[in-house]
């Protein structure tokens, strides 16, 4: 992933104040000018804020006369990119402060024409959680049904109750029901894109809402377009990784009787940084064909002793009765900044269908000291 500072900038504050320059050439820009300069220690969400907060200083006013400088730095095509970030979340602040309907309904405007040069998915946050219902109206009357993909994915992506790096919107988690109209109007989309946002927000739902979940996708099961079974699939991954019956069984991954022989581990101590291999076998026991989602759980052992899984998609498999397959992984321990990995007992076990097998223990040590 880039860095912060290859994404924002003193080169973005320069541009910024390029163009805001040429579209407000009265305003002196003291602010802009200054941020450049401040910007260097500050991570990717502060660089933003600071940049909104330098241009809210600079063009100072009501909301109308920001609105205003933006639309005529609009006209430029150079006006795009990482900059875009700080001018719309500048434009979502100042309509809250101002209040007033016109306003809101406003920035909402301009927020979906410059959703195509950078997301608007952050800055919408700021007008959800001031008025959701008066957004909703305007995403789900308009915004859904428009010709442009990059709007039609805002409506999706920027209400999505767990948006990576944005702020929660209490009322949206609140309400789980809030936004499924916007999936139901979107889960045909002729664009992969608009698509594939409607999935991850239908899983962000999941989290804490899997009967909302199931149910809108049962209507889509019902009336599919062929990218129907797919989306659904992604949409419920975190409730097939957790075993939920009722996804599992909407997926067609009913119970089955089957032996589970593993998984057995190519080594019993695994060195930090190294990697331990697993195999099993896995064959149906019973009278009837069988569907088989087989994933893997990986029990990190933590810092208090105790074991936390983690499970890992492993493959799809169709049995006939009697039928017998082998299934084998590898899994690293190398460091990652997402996860410290401590020192002890830990466990790999397989889940089929939801159901755990036993579990396979083995011995991490500690990592070298420097």
């Amino acid at each position: 992933m880039p860095f912060a500072d290859e994404l924002i900038g003193r080169h973005t504050a320069r541009s910024l104040t390029r163009a805001i320059r040429a579209a407000a050439p009265q305003a002196e820009l003291t602010a802009l000018r200054a941020a450049s300069r401040q910007i260097d220690v500050l991570s990717l969400r502060e660089r933003a804020d600071l940049l909104r907060d330098a241009l809210l200083a600079d063009l100072p006013g009501d909301y109308a006369a920001l609105a205003r400088t933006v639309r005529i730095a609009r006209e430029d095509a150079q006006f795009t990119g990482w900059l875009i970030w700080p001018v719309i979340s500048a434009l979502a602040t100042r309509a809250v402060q101002e209040g007033e309907p016109a306003a809101f309904d406003d920035a909402m405007e301009l927020l979906a024409s410059l959703t195509g040069r950078l997301s608007s998915e952050f800055a919408i946050r700021t007008l959800l959680r001031h008025d959701l219902d008066r957004a909703l109206g305007i995403i789900i009357g308009g915004w859904t049904g428009s010709p442009d993909a990059d709007v039609r994915r805002l409506a999706s992506e920027g209400t999505r109750p767990y948006l990576p790096w944005s702020v929660r919107v209490p009322d949206i988690l609140a309400r789980p029901a809030a936004t499924i109209p916007i999936l139901d109007a979107l889960y045909r989309d002729e664009s992969e894109y608009v698509r594939r946002s409607v999935a991850n927000h239908l899983n962000d739902l999941s989290r804490d809402h899997p009967e909302v979940v199931l149910g809108a996708a049962r209507r889509w099961l019902d009336h599919p377009e062929t990218t129907t079974a797919r989306l659904v699939r992604h949409g419920l991954r975190t409730l097939v990784k957790r075993g939920h019956p009722g996804a599992l069984e909407l997926l067609g991954f009913a119970p089955a009787a089957l032996e589970v022989d593993g998984p057995d581990l190519d080594r019993d101590t695994v060195p930090f940084g190294g990697t331990v291999r697993f195999t099993a076998s896995i064959r149906n026991i019973g009278d009837a064909q069988a569907r088989l989602a087989i994933d893997y759980v990986v029990h990190h052992r933590k810092a208090n002793g105790a074991q936390s899984g983690k499970t890992f998609k492993l493959t799809t498999r169709t049995l006939a009765p009697g039928e017998q397959i082998q299934v084998t992984r590898e899994y690293s321990f190398r460091p990652i900044t997402t996860r410290r990995y401590y020192p002890g007992r830990h466990a790999i076990s397989l889940q089929i269908n939801g159901v755990e097998s036993d579990r396979a223990e083995f011995e991490l040590t500690a990592a070298p000291t420097r």
